[in-house]
């Protein structure tokens, strides 16, 4: 990751709580960055997606599932045999 640099957000308490529970107090930072990498990248997935689906027929089941195991670093097929 690049530098930082400091925002003020505000959170329910009880999640930010919770994550410091789970992280600890020096995790927090580096616990909500990567949630919000993850997010910006399903937005970006739904975004390809939808301009996909757009110009072409709907994805089928198999390819959305197959979709989901390289997302999960799954790399076998979606019917279970190694790719």
């Amino acid at each position: 990751m690049s530098s930082s640099k400091k925002y003020s957000v505000s959170l329910p308490e009880d999640l930010a709580e919770t994550v410091r529970a789970h992280v600890g107090p020096g995790g927090f930072s580096a616990y909500v960055a990567e949630a919000l990498e993850q997010r910006v990248a399903m937005d970006k997935l739904r975004e390809i997606v939808t301009d996909f689906e757009t110009d072409s027929d709907p994805l089928t089941r198999e390819e959305v599932e197959e979709a989901r195991a390289v997302l999960r670093h799954d790399h076998r097929s979606a019917g279970g045999a190694a790719a």
